[in-house]
């Protein structure tokens, strides 16, 4: 098995294009068509976690935080970033990240944390802008349903809780002729020809676009289809479960109860919390890392809870009527990441049937520790 199957696997299940624009995830350094003789999990790449991967015979990590966010002018010894990247190197390692795109993809870090809360009917917080395509594309009538089933296999016309979702027009006439060069599929050259056609119409994720696209060249009998993709700007990106954020309910419960369960779920050394005017909780909001950007989302959507890993002082002022805001730590409320990332490649190495490349975890990477 190559390294880029385990990569191919990862932007399969939370794709590149889910990022936001200040990140920097994806591939960080080292080769892909190499093959993979085993996997660290971490959240931060570390000196110390190159070193484990080192002695451990893995040439991949799997990190949450990109270790190149920013641009890099130097590599030097002069601060741990290059450090990294020149032990990587050294050692023959690749590292891969996967951060906003994993934060924003279903299934993702939020979701992760919803269910160590056991949260109900969760759904996305916050959609991604932009994030959904409408494809409309004429097929003659004849070759309508093959071509319907073929994209749908591209991922076409699905949502969180339904798929197979398309609409059809029939009816119309469709008209060609065919120059000196043409293939045509039906008519001769020179000649016009018009046939019956169907209008086809399906949405999809904006990262299955290029699956859209083979799917038709492979299962639409015309030389050239005639198709277009539009963006939407409308909230079917929360409909595919993808977004920033997740909001749930559980059942009524006690705020102090409440408090005590997140602390359980997450290890945290401690929590900091507003005040609030509720005595109970049942409908909650939750984004993993540093989410406070979605508090007044959260107030919309008519949370009790807002979970995050890191709030600004001023930011817990004048909530108490609204909402209960919660910060459990950064560390804390991504460490589930790791598993995500384990089920994944897991998941690719039992299917490929692998069973020689072990994947492990890094246990000690939260720079933050508490004193009591």
């Amino acid at each position: 098995m190559r390294i880029r199957e385990i990569i191919e696997a990862l932007e399969n299940f939370s794709p590149l294009s889910y990022q936001d624009d200040y990140d920097n995830s994806g591939l960080q350094l080292g080769l892909t068509d190499v093959k993979l003789t085993g996997v660290l999990l971490c959240l931060d790449v570390t000196e110390a976690v190159i070193e484990e991967a080192a002695n451990k015979g893995c040439n991949l990590i799997v990190s949450h935080h990109p270790l190149l966010f920013k641009g890099l002018k130097k590599i030097t010894a002069d601060d741990y970033v290059g450090r990294c990247v020149m032990k990587a190197i050294r050692c023959g390692i690749t590292v891969y990240a996967a951060h906003t795109n994993l934060d924003n993809a279903y299934g993702g870090v939020s979701y992760g944390l919803a269910g160590l809360l056991g949260l109900k009917d969760t759904r996305p917080l916050a959609s991604l802008p932009g994030e959904m395509l409408k494809l409309v594309i004429y097929v003659p009538a004849s070759h309508s349903e093959k071509l319907r089933e073929a994209l749908f296999a591209a991922g076409c016309g699905a949502t969180l809780r339904y798929d197979s979702c398309s609409y059809s027009l029939n009816g119309g006439t469709g008209t060609f002729r065919p120059l000196d060069d043409a293939r045509p599929y039906a008519g001769h050259i020179g000649e016009m020809y018009s046939s019956e056609e169907t209008r086809l119409e399906m949405i999809l994720p904006r990262c299955r676009r290029g699956d859209a696209l083979k799917a038709i060249y492979s299962a639409h009998p015309y030389e050239e289809p005639a198709y277009e993709f539009t963006s939407l700007e409308n909230d079917f990106s929360a409909q595919t479960g993808n977004g920033s954020g997740v909001i749930g309910d559980i059942d009524e419960m006690p705020v102090d109860d409440f408090l005590r369960k997140v602390s359980d779920a997450v290890g945290a050394g401690c929590l900091r919390h507003s005040r609030f005017s509720k005595d109970c909780v049942t409908r909650v909001a939750i984004c993993g890392g540093a989410g406070s950007f979605l508090i007044p989302r959260a107030v919309s959507m008519g949370a009790d809870a807002f979970l995050t890993g890191e709030i600004k002082h001023h930011e817990f002022l004048g909530r108490e009527h609204e909402i209960l805001l919660i910060e459990a730590g950064h560390y804390e409320t991504e460490q589930h990441a790791k598993g995500i990332f384990r089920a994944i490649i897991s998941d690719v190495l039992s299917e490929r049937g692998v069973a020689d490349v072990h994947v492990f975890e890094y246990t000690d990477d939260n720079p933050i520790k508490y004193f009591r």
